[in-house]
């Protein structure tokens, strides 16, 4: 009597066009195996699909054929054994070699015959043909989803799949959050892990409600869908969804990733100006400690920081440095290259006129800019032509295809800015004069070291510290303001350097 093996295969790509679930296939088999009277010595199940060769359940199968151990199988469809050339081939060949002498499926005919072979053979070439003709249509709507500039895959955080529209929309309540974290990376002061715990905190977690994988997080800082490619397959695509984030605060970020992450003094917290400064005579790092002193008449604590040299090249001679006295300098630093609201406030007048006269010429310039991206998008339309008629290579081809599109998404970048600013200089002289503003504010106020040492780190560079006195070079655009020298920290009449 011939043993049979009954095997239920359930593919885990097609579990919408599956017909039975792998019970509903073991019901049905042992029923018709009670129903033919058929010996089944065992039950095997698998959820993998049959498209490529490999499956392992399937093969051990075939290894207890081989062995003689049993003689026959009985599956749900022959679709069910194969969807591929070389395990339809071999089930064919143990059929033929007699090794296998019985198949049994409840939905198909099968004899061990030469027309029932054939039957077989036909009916695993017909599963191929769905499996392959499945992956071209699947293949087919990428193209079509990628020409409509939508991508084909799960929308990352701060969008979502639209199900009407079928597009990729902006999530109002995530993308926030998602420039936040771009912005805050791009600062340099935060890391891989800060930004992930900022995005915990603002309720973007993983399926299981923890935090995002490190590897997750810094795919989300490189993906450019973020300021409008899309990436996919290899190629770059121009993206119809709207974009977070600017290009230019993209690359920053990118030119942050590339650059080995320091972490912070693990003082840091404890002393706000370390890491400011180094020694004039050593080079070396200025370093910090505090100095604790009882005082018995008024029996409490007292605490006194100091900042000076850390010695790491030798011996140093210059003194020690109160906390307080650089302070004072620092304060003095930004209040001397701040300016009064009165001295800004006029100037930010004058730049209200200047707006009007720039608008006036923004339109011409947008309309020439508009006319260059028409002609890249000519050219990558020729460019493709020459692609599809095999006269450029396929790497060519991509080198170039992402040139233009560069170019053409850096113009659109300059339209837009154009068009809602204006002129690219008023944006950031207007933020630039409320920020000396906010500066002298900054300089007047008490208690507040950590604000003090990020201005001060924005208005110059090349801090040394030298006979407890801090020298520096003053960045631009505060060079600006040298020849206002002191008289800007009053409401004076505007200096020279504004009139005109």
């Amino acid at each position: 009597m011939i043993k049979y093996l009954a095997y239920c295969r359930k593919s885990t790509d097609d579990k919408h066009k599956q017909v039975l679930s792998i019970q509903q296939q073991l019901n049905e088999l042992k029923d018709f195996s009670q129903k033919e009277n058929l010996d089944v010595v065992d039950y095997f199940t698998e959820s993998k699909t049959a498209k490529l060769p490999g499956r392992q359940i399937f093969n051990q199968i075939i290894q207890l054929i081989e062995a003689g151990k049993i003689q026959g199988i009985i599956s749900w469809h022959p679709d069910r054994l194969a969807r591929n050339s070389i395990d339809g081939g071999k089930i064919i060949y143990l059929l033929d070699t007699c090794q296998l002498q019985s198949l049994k499926f409840p939905t198909f005919w099968f004899e061990n015959t030469p027309q029932g072979r054939f039957m077989l053979s036909m009916a695993f070439s017909q599963a191929k043909y769905y499996v392959d003709n499945l992956s071209e249509n699947v293949k087919r709507g990428y193209r079509e989803k990628l020409k409509r500039g939508v991508l084909p895959n799960k929308a990352p955080h701060g969008y979502f799949n639209h199900p009407l529209k079928r597009t990729i929309e902006v999530n109002l309540k995530t993308a926030p959050t998602i420039k936040t974290a771009f912005k805050l990376f791009s600062s340099g002061q935060y890391s891989n892990e800060s930004i992930r715990k900022f995005l915990y905190a603002k309720g973007i977690k993983n399926k299981t409600s923890g935090l995002l994988h490190p590897d997750i997080v810094k795919r989300l800082l490189t993906n450019p869908f973020y300021y409008g490619l899309i990436q996919f397959g290899g190629e770059t695509y121009p993206g119809s969804h709207k974009p977070l984030i600017s290009k230019s605060l993209f690359e920053k970020c990118q030119n942050i990733l590339n650059k080995k992450y320091q972490p912070k003094n693990k003082h840091a917290h404890q002393f706000a100006f370390l890491g400011l400064a180094k020694c004039a005579d050593c080079g070396s790092a200025i370093t910090a400690e505090k100095h604790i002193k009882f005082y018995k008449r008024a029996g409490r604590h007292v605490r006194y920081d100091y900042y000076h040299c850390g010695r790491n090249h030798g011996k140093c001679t210059q003194p020690f440095m109160p906390a307080e006295d650089l302070k004072e300098q620092i304060r003095k630093i930004i209040f001397k290259y701040s300016l009064h609201p009165k001295n800004a406030n006029w100037m930010l007048k004058r730049l209200e006129k200047d707006e009007l006269t720039e608008k006036q010429t923004a339109e011409s310039q947008a309309k020439n800019l508009k006319v260059e991206a028409e002609t890249i998008s000519r050219k990558l339309e020729r460019l493709l032509d020459s692609y599809l008629d095999q006269i450029v290579d396929r790497n060519d081809y991509q080198q170039m295809k992402d040139k233009f599109l560069n170019q053409k998404l850096n113009l659109e970048e300059k339209i837009a800015t154009i068009q809602t600013k204006g002129s690219a200089w008023i944006e950031p002289m207007r933020n630039f004069l409320k920020g000396l503003i906010y500066q002298q504010k900054i300089a007047k106020a008490k208690n507040n070291d950590h604000d003090l040492a990020v201005m001060v780190k924005k208005l110059g560079s090349n801090f040394f510290l030298s006979d407890r006195r801090l020298n520096f070079s003053l960045n631009f655009p505060w060079t600006a303001l040298v020849p206002t020298g002191d008289g800007a920290r009053a409401g004076l009449p505007v200096p020279k350097l504004w009139q005109g």
